[in-house]
């Protein structure tokens, strides 16, 4: 009989030194508390991340060439949490989606979203960047600014060799997984790894101190092995306050040497986090 609901367990782990002088300061003790929160917060596709076997549990490894997801991040999740990872087939679903839930041991749910197999229902609306060909990171880049904010622009392309080295330096400091298909000899990227783009990307074109990942779209074309070059451009598609925060949704293309799609995102993000004092004061 097919399971209907999966469950697994894990507690959050912190997946870079807490220190105020990281790439993304968020994540650590002493800015996250600066702005409010009650520890560092861990990193959005890192915590994602940790719902790839429960996922693949669900759906088959097919998932990470030709699946997708849908996920929001509801509540922080912080170093020493207790999550329960849950899978759940939406029986009445057209699509044969399996909503994913990740509960802390408060009994909050702090992520949220969907997955399945195939082509998702949103994909015609994500754009592609024509922009595809690498650019060396900029060095009179600048800040993100929300009132001049380029939307509708593409942003400069940039390239990564997923090689043995990167792959194995991605497993032992973001997913700590000792699944073969993401440790052998013949490793495919972390779905993770994948993710991780957009910020990538985000930070390769502009000076942002601290951000914040709140949602994400992702379409797998095809799999990602040992010894592909990728190249990954972006085209922003709107910027806009909320609460205080300054948000930047954009769509990420990631192709590989041949040109080949690998696969496509659209991201949200604050680049610009209000601190608690601004929240308290946009409230009002």
């Amino acid at each position: 009989m097919r399971k209907t609901v999966i469950e697994n367990p894990i507690v959050a782990y912190l997946d870079n030194d807490d220190s105020p002088d990281i790439t993304n300061p968020i994540h650590s003790t002493e800015v996250a508390k600066s702005y409010g929160f009650a520890g560092p917060l861990v990193g959005g596709v890192t915590v994602w991340g940790w719902a790839t076997d429960t996922i693949i549990g669900a759906l088959g490894e097919e998932w990470l060439e030709k699946g997708w997801a849908e996920y929001s991040f509801r509540r922080p999740t912080y170093p020493g949490d207790n999550l329960t990872i849950r899978a759940s087939f939406n029986e009445n679903s057209t699509d044969e989606s399996w909503t994913v839930e990740m509960i802390n041991q408060s009994g909050e749910i702090c992520v949220s979203g969907l997955v399945g197999l195939g082509r998702a229902v949103w994909l015609d609306e994500l754009v592609k960047p024509v922009a595809m060909i690498p650019v060396d990171e900029l060095n009179n880049k600048g800040p993100l600014v929300l009132e001049d904010a380029p939307v509708g622009k593409d942003w400069s392309a940039m390239t990564v060799d997923f090689s043995k080295s990167e792959c194995e330096r991605f497993i032992a400091d973001k997913q700590r997984t000792d699944s073969p298909i993401f440790t052998s000899e013949d490793a495919v990227a972390h779905p993770s790894w994948t993710a991780g783009w957009a910020e990538m990307l985000l930070r390769h074109n502009f000076i942002i101190p601290s951000s914040m990942h709140t949602k994400s779209m992702v379409q797998h074309h095809g799999l990602i092995p040992i010894g592909t070059s990728v190249i990954g451009g972006a085209n922003m598609v709107n910027a806009y306050e909320r609460k205080a925060h300054h948000f930047a949704n954009y769509d990420v293309l990631l192709v590989d040497g041949q040109g080949s799609e690998l696969a496509q995102l659209r991201h949200w993000t604050i680049f610009k986090i209000a601190t608690e004092e601004e929240r308290v004061d946009s409230s009002k």
